[in-house]
């Protein structure tokens, strides 16, 4: 933009920041700190561009960024506004049930939803399994993770969206022989897990699709994309979520390399499942039987 354009702009925008706050010219003069004549100099046609020290102080104290008011933006909000308005740090509970959560999969329904879980996905969990789990909580954090799980599978009946999951081959090989996280996990709960996950995907396919990825390979964080709306990393206690669409798009293609690169696509899922149970040992006639431990 010509210098002059750009003066002129920026004498335009400074006075509608100055309407939009009810600010006059001495109040504005005495927030960045200069005579009220200069603040008129400002204002008045012809007058040359400011330097950086009087623009910034000038969007300072109008609450505006300095760049809109020099024409190099066409959004007048400060960046921390604009961040505060793209990224939402919010508190993660041990349970999957805040009500953030779903509040995001109402807003993305018909949407396809994308996940990489932190573990097995509570989703495809039995509410033994689950227990099982959360047995060092509280047991209303228990019942509210069964419940949570329960909600999204119902979530999906409903068809309000796909839901397509992604994770690592270690982890389903963890809890077919009870190893890492699931170190003392009984094998009648792992073998009527197995047992469920197959019934769950016959049911469900292709409306919730999983594939296994390599972690040798590729690694991911855990994970959640509401379609074009929403991406959020799960820190541990924390959720990081972004309604940027620069890093929504950027989670979005990381997951799909994860689909596209898998290790088992989502139609092979099934029988690497029935090949881990073989493997392991695990009955999955029965479920493992009740008595198996």
């Amino acid at each position: 933009m010509d210098k002059r354009n750009r003066a002129r702009l920026f004498r335009a925008r400074l006075a509608e920041a100055m309407r939009a706050g009810d600010v006059n010219q001495s109040a504005l003069a005495r927030a960045v700190g200069v005579d009220r004549s200069t603040v008129s100099q400002l204002l008045a046609p012809g007058t040359r561009l400011p330097n950086a020290q009087v623009v910034a102080e000038c969007a300072a104290a109008l609450g505006v960024s300095g760049d809109w008011l020099l024409g190099l933006s066409d959004l007048p909000e400060q960046v921390s506004e604009l961040l505060a308005g793209q990224v939402l740090v919010t508190k993660a509970t041990r349970a999957p049930s805040d009500e953030q959560i779903f509040a995001w999969h109402r807003e993305a329904a018909g949407y396809k939803i994308r996940h990489v879980p932190a573990q097995l996905a509570d989703m495809l969990k039995t509410p033994e399994l689950l227990r099982w789990e959360y047995a060092p909580y509280l047991a209303r954090t228990t019942e509210q993770a069964v419940g949570a799980s329960e909600d999204r599978l119902d979530w999906i009946r409903q068809t309000r969206s796909d839901y397509e999951v992604a994770m690592p081959l270690f982890e389903l090989h963890s809890l077919a022989f009870g190893t890492g996280y699931y170190n003392g996990l009984p094998k009648g709960i792992r073998a009527r897990q197995f047992a469920h996950m197959l019934a769950l995907y016959d049911q469900l396919f292709p409306a919730l699709r999983v594939s296994v990825f390599d972690a040798r390979r590729l690694h991911s964080a855990p994970i959640t994309v509401f379609g074009p709306l929403i991406a959020v990393v799960y820190l541990g206690q924390h959720f990081l979520a972004f309604r940027d669409t620069d890093r929504v798009g950027l989670l979005t293609r990381h997951f799909d390399t994860l689909v596209r690169e898998a290790y088992i696509s989502d139609r092979a899922f099934p029988e690497h499942l029935e090949k881990l149970a073989g493997q392991a040992g695990l009955d999955l006639s029965h479920g493992g039987g009740a008595s198996a431990g």
